[in-house]
Formats: structure tokens, C-alpha cells, sequence
């Protein structure tokens, strides 16, 4: 194990935070007047010094290592890196809000980084500025991830940075049509600042103040879902913003290497996407089933306001944005399955959202036909086709396999929850394990929209933040960190 390079990347996405940090307590001057506001620039000051020391710690003890870095590395960088984050970044809600105890502090700061979404926190009204705008600015550097934004902007990782990029992004560093992938992930992080620049306009066309439009941006494209108000969207009673955000979450669920093949006009690998145009798909689908069912079953006032909270929930959910126009936890039970449903899917591999990703689940439902056909042809031979090009066994294998593994980790999750909460209903339950897994946020029934997770235990939140962080991440980044053979000294 290369212990410097380790220490020496931790240092760095340490660095980001920091400056995050420093932001937040630059957002917050200007309401400096205000007796939250003041404890609240002391407290990210506080945070910045502690932050920023720690980065420089972290460097000097890997100011001498070898720059090599091998799987085992990367995957430790990542693991660690985000669960240190999270720790770190728990630090202004600890300072700053009174009787803010260190789960809830962990908990609010890894579903942040995690674009999760979920939140213990009510009456955000009453926050300091410069804290939702640490809720919202986190979730913006976790949307593509701090260690792909470290990539970007350390070029000595060399080889290392194709294994970071890989480990952290559930899509694979040979898509990024590039011989040198720190190349590749500068114009996805273009991109993604230029989409943000475009969303914060938008939204201040759309009525927004500019604090509100560009926190919103921040939760928007990151598919991340915090807000400034306690009700969410539906606090801005605004059809033309709702739609804006349905627009932008669609893109932040969009793979962005697809994106980039559209800007540059590579059609032909934009059309071959199997990914791209089956999410597409499913969000249309979708967005239809929900609608015709408030249409005949909930008597909206319209088809054209059933269409807007339709969408807008569908497109909210399946990009594990968890934005929420209304409750739909008061919907009946078929909207319940489809939205749950949605949770699962999630996503495009490489992009914003969580989920399983649409990629995974075309694929495991391909092999289980050629299965099923194979029952009564046992010698007939098919290939899997992704994006015109056939799927090896290898591959097959390896989705297969995740698929497995989290449903293993869902249920055990599941599991010692509800012996933790034995009051949560079955619903609640599931709903809530899936929600932290899948990166979504709210769910049904205790933990719906109208509703927070500061109900729950201590040892629950811990638990799910473990879970949030773990789902990010695509599980293996945080399971070998428990295996003792990862931190044993060889290559």
C-alpha cells in the first residue's frame, strides 16, 4: 500500500472543502447584521482553519511518496476521501446550530455530499445564508464527485487518475473518447459549469432571487433536491420554474459523455446510447402513467396541472433529485409502486443521479431473456449489445453480480432498521433504505416529502449515512476498506 499518495490526495479534496468553506463564509457577510449570521461566519471560520490545517497535514505526510498509484490506492482515496468529507463537512452544522448533535451533523453533511437529499433539519428559513448555501454548494462538488474534480486538477496522477476516475464514476474512463483522461474530465467539468451557469440564469428569469436561483442550480443539476425553503419547489407556487427543473434535473441525469458526443456532433454515438434513449423512455412512460392516474383517480383541477406534478415527480425521483411539488405521500398506492419503482432504476452511468443505473438494469434484463430462451434451446447463442457493441461475458458478469450484492445490502439493511425502529412501518422501511442506497432522499409514509429523518435513532443515522455514502460510491470503494488485505504493504 502506497500510504503517501494516499495521504497526499486526501490533503487535496481536504483543500476543496475548505474552499467551500471559505465561500460559504463569503455568501454569509453581507448579512453579517443578523444575530444567526454571526454565529454562523464564526462558525465557518472555525471549520476553514480545522479544514485547511488537516489539508496541509495530510500533504506534508505525503510530501515524499512515490506518485505510483495502483487499484487498491485509488480505492482506498475514494472510500476514505468521501467518509472524510463527510466528517469534515459536518463541521458548520455542529458549530452553528444550537443542540445540533454530531449524528445529525454527519448525517445532513453525507446526504449533502452524497446528493441524497434527505435531511433532518426543519424550519430552513431560520438557517444563517451562508449554511444553506454550504447545504446546497456540497452537493454541487458531489454531484460528479470531489475526487473527479481532483482529477481534473492534479496532473502528476498520471495513470492514476484513469483508475480515480473509474473507481469513483460509474462510468468507465474509455468513454471519455480521450488518450489522457484528466483531459476528458476537464470537458465534462466544463460542461457541467457551463449547464450550471445556464441554470442559475434560468431560474432567475424564472422569478428567482439570485441566492435562491443559484442554491437551487447547485441542488438542481446535481440531482441533489436540498432547497432553501422548508417546502421545497411547491413553496414558489411557480408552473414555468417547476418546468425549468424538470429540464435540468433530465440533463443531470443524462450521461454527460453523451452529452459532450451531442455537443460535438458525434450523432452516431448519441443515437447508439441504449442508455440514454431507454431512460428517456421510461421517464415518458412514466410521466403519462402518473398523470393519467391523478387525472382519473385524483381529480385534478386539469391534465395540464396533473402533467406539471406528474412530471415533475417522476423526473424528481428517478433522478434521485427528490424535489417535490406537493405530497405525494398522499397519493394512492399504484403512484406509490411506479415512484419506488423509479428509485431502483435510477439514472444514466456517469451522470448526476443515483439509483442502480439504466445501464444495469438493460442489461440484466437481456441476460434473463437469453436465459429464459436458452431453457428450451440450449444451444443457442446470443450476444448482448450495448450501444452497438457486444457485451462481454466478463461484463455480464460484473453487473449481474452488483445487482446482487446490493439487493444482499439493501435487505440486511433493511433488516437492522426495523430492529432499530421497531415503530417504522413496512413502507417506511423500505422506502427509507432504498431513499439512502439510491442517493433519492425522501420516501413514503414516516420519511415522505413532508416529512424529515430526525425522528430516527442515533445509531440509525449513522447507519444511513454509512448506506448514502456507500450507494454513492457503487458499494466497492467503501466494502474493501474492511478487508484487512487492502492495507497490507505490497503492490
Amino acid at each position: 500500500m502506497n500510504y503517501p499518495i494516499i495521504f497526499r490526495l486526501l490533503g487535496t479534496i481536504l483543500l476543496i472543502e475548505a474552499i467551500a468553506f471559505l465561500a460559504s463564509l463569503g455568501v454569509g457577510y453581507p448579512y453579517r447584521s443578523l444575530s444567526t449570521e454571526q454565529g454562523a461566519l464564526a462558525g465557518f471560520g472555525i471549520s476553514f482553519v480545522i479544514a485547511f490545517s488537516t489539508a496541509i497535514g495530510f500533504s506534508y505526510l505525503g510530501r515524499q511518496g512515490d506518485l505510483k498509484m495502483f487499484r487498491k490506492e485509488a480505492l482506498s482515496v475514494i472510500g476514505l476521501g468521501w467518509v472524510l468529507a463527510s466528517l469534515v463537512g459536518s463541521l458548520p452544522y455542529f458549530l452553528i446550530i444550537p443542540g445540533c448533535s454530531l449524528a445529525d451533523a454527519f448525517f445532513e453533511s453525507a446526504s449533502g455530499l452524497t446528493t441524497t437529499g434527505a435531511s433532518v433539519f426543519s424550519d430552513l428559513e431560520k438557517m444563517p445564508h451562508s449554511l444553506l448555501f454550504w447545504r446546497s454548494i456540497s452537493q454541487w462538488i458531489g454531484g460528479l464527485g470531489v475526487v473527479v474534480f481532483f482529477v481534473a486538477i492534479l496532473g502528476f496522477l498520471g495513470a492514476g487518475a484513469k483508475i480515480l476516475y473509474s473507481g469513483e464514476s460509474s462510468a468507465q474512463s474509455t468513454d471519455l473518447d480521450s488518450s489522457r483522461v484528466q483531459t476528458g474530465v476537464l470537458r465534462i467539468l466544463g460542461l457541467y459549469a457551463g449547464l450550471s451557469v445556464a441554470c442559475a440564469v434560468t431560474f432567475r428569469f424564472c422569478g428567482l432571487k439570485w441566492y435562491d436561483a443559484v442554491c437551487h442550480m447547485f441542488t438542481t443539476l446535481a440531482t441533489g433536491g436540498f432547497s432553501t425553503k422548508s417546502a421545497s419547489v411547491e413553496f414558489f407556487q411557480n408552473p414555468l420554474l417547476e418546468w425549468m427543473i424538470v429540464l435540468f434535473m433530465a440533463l443531470g441525469g443524462t450521461s454527460f459523455i453523451v452529452m459532450l458526443h451531442f455537443l460535438k456532433g458525434n450523432w452516431k454515438s448519441v443515437r447508439e446510447s441504449t442508455e440514454t434513449g431507454t431512460f428517456y423512455l421510461i421517464l415518458v412512460v412514466a410521466s403519462l402513467l402518473i398523470t393519467w392516474h391523478l387525472i382519473v383517480f385524483e381529480e385534478s383541477e386539469s391534465w395540464l396541472d396533473a402533467l406539471r406534478l406528474g412530471t415533475f415527480q417522476v423526473v424528481s425521483i428517478m433522478t434521485t433529485t427528490g424535489f417535490a411539488t406537493t405530497d405525494f405521500n398522499s397519493w394512492a398506492p399504484f403512484t406509490h409502486v411506479v415512484l419506488l419503482l423509479l428509485m431502483l432504476i435510477g439514472g444514466s452511468s456517469g451522470s448526476t443521479a443515483g439509483g442502480l443505473k439504466v445501464i444495469r438494469i438493460v442489461v440484466a434484463v437481456k441476460v434473463s431473456l437469453i436465459n429464459i430462451e436458452k431453457a428450451f434451446r440450449t444451444r443457442v447463442v446470443r450476444t448482448v449489445k450495448i450501444n452497438g457493441r457486444n457485451l462481454d461475458r466478463s461484463g455480464q458478469e460484473g453487473i449481474i453480480s452488483y445487482l446482487v450484492l446490493t439487493a444482499l445490502i439493501a435487505h440486511l439493511s433493511l433488516f437492522l432498521i426495523v430492529f432499530i425502529e421497531p415503530m417504522l412501518s413496512v413502507e417506511g422501511a423500505v422506502s427509507t433504505i432504498l431513499a439512502s442506497l439510491f442517493s433519492v432522499g425522501p420516501g413514503f409514509q414516516e420519511v415522505g416529502p413532508a416529512h424529515n429523518y430526525a425522528f430516527f435513532h442515533d445509531y440509525t443515522k449513522y447507519a444511513l449515512s454509512l448506506l448514502m455514502i456507500m450507494g454513492r460510491l457503487e458499494l466497492y470503494a467503501i466494502l474493501v476498506l474492511f478487508s484487512p488485505s487492502l492495507w497490507k504493504r505490497f503492490s
